[in-house]
């Protein structure tokens, strides 16, 4: 009887020792990932930051180009019309006409838009965004503990 006792004197404590070592890494994995996610989370806000001010940046150098060159194209043509008042106009035709360029393409996409077929395919997307985006939150707002309801 003192065999066996010895014996499992001997063998609790190594699996005890083992279930402690498991736990100690499985904190330690849980812990890594943790800080690996805040990282991650740390790098993606700064990223949106800059990634909003290289948008509004380089909304304004296009800006800015297109004005020079604006400022370009009357120049050549005041050489070329001998007349800054002749170029102004060129230059107020050329424009408007690239507005009313736009504002017919813009008036085409919206009708593109209120075709049947686009409408559903669109508002599908937009339900199975919507859907995916609470499944999402209801996920994240319950941690998984194993309870159902």
């Amino acid at each position: 009887m003192t065999g066996h006792e010895d014996t499992a004197a001997d063998t609790s404590p190594h699996w005890l020792q083992d279930l402690g070592k498991a736990a100690r890494a499985w904190r330690d994995l849980a812990q890594a990932q943790w800080q690996l996610l805040e990282a991650e989370l740390r790098l993606a806000r700064s990223a949106a930051r800059i990634t909003l001010l290289a948008m509004l940046m380089s909304a304004a150098f296009a800006a800015a180009l297109a004005l020079t060159l604006l400022a370009l194209l009357g120049v050549a043509l005041s050489q070329w019309l001998g007349s800054w008042a002749w170029a102004l106009l060129v230059l107020i035709g050329l424009l408007a006409l690239g507005l009313v360029g736009v504002r017919m393409l813009f008036r085409r996409c919206l009708h593109w838009m209120s075709l049947p077929n686009v409408r559903a395919s669109w508002r599908g997307a937009m339900t199975s965004s919507t859907a995916e985006a609470s499944d999402a939150g209801a996920r994240a707002a319950s941690p998984g503990d194993g309870t159902a309801d």
